[in-house]
């Protein structure tokens, strides 16, 4: 099977990291993301460029209590070359990866080290919120519509991490991967990532997705090395 192309893989990230309401203003969707990040914060182009009004769209993020935030995805050049004129600041460039399903079962992960669970338990809301993964993110996980779950990790018998992962038409997508810091270097990330693989299998699913920032050095290497694909990219624009 071959794996989707990166307008795919964003409209994954919208239906498995949903933002609390959308809306249009100046050519772009605006997100109401109730402070759950740039992932659901940040407004896209919907039109083109030579339809779009930049103060429309301004105002619209500050009716909503949020900065001046726009996602720029691949294609969308002079749209980046705009903002930049307009004093905006480039932030969190990340890439998307993305494997079959077949790809990741290729080792059935030991019991315990990421263990499917929802609603989310109290320690994984702890270790998030220990890894900067609030109340705000864990709404946003609340409001995903299709097949959803948490994951648990555990190491030495003692909780170890937590993830996210939720389905859209087939594809799987994993967010808010957390490992304590004494427990990482373990392969805990990489067990989480082939346990999102059989629970997608097992929910008839075929591929799995994740985004990563792309200063993330170790994380890229971790996918990379799992066999996954880089699909694509996307970058925030942010005004100072």
């Amino acid at each position: 099977m071959s794996l989707p192309d990166i307008k795919t893989l964003y409209s994954v990230c919208e239906a498995t990291w949903p933002p609390a309401a959308r809306s249009s203003a100046g050519g772009f969707t605006i997100r109401d993301g109730k402070q759950g990040g740039k992932r659901v914060s940040a407004a896209t182009l919907a039109d083109t460029l030579a339809q779009i009004d930049l103060f429309d769209a301004e105002h619209a993020m500050a009716a909503l209590n949020q900065p001046s935030l726009f996602q720029i995805r691949e294609g969308e050049d002079a749209l980046d070359a705009l903002l930049e004129t307009e004093g905006y600041a480039v932030v969190d460039p990340v890439n998307v990866w993305a494997a079959t399903t077949e790809t990741l079962m290729t080792e059935l992960p030991p019991r315990t080290v990421a263990i499917p669970a929802w609603e989310p338990l109290q320690i994984m809301k702890e270790i998030w919120a220990e890894g900067g993964i609030g109340t705000a993110r864990i709404e946003v996980m609340h409001r995903v519509k299709g097949p959803k779950t948490g994951f648990l990790s555990r190491w030495n018998d003692k909780p170890a991490g937590a993830a996210f992962a939720a389905m859209h038409r087939g594809m799987t997508m994993v967010h808010a991967v957390e490992i304590k810091p004494e427990f990482r270097r373990n392969g805990l990330g990489r067990w989480a990532m082939r346990r999102a693989a059989y629970w997608t299998h097992e929910n008839q699913g075929h591929t799995v997705s994740v985004i990563c920032t792309q200063d993330n050095v170790a994380a890229n290497a971790l996918y990379q090395g799992l066999g996954m694909t880089r699909i694509g990219s996307y970058h925030y624009r942010i005004k100072p």
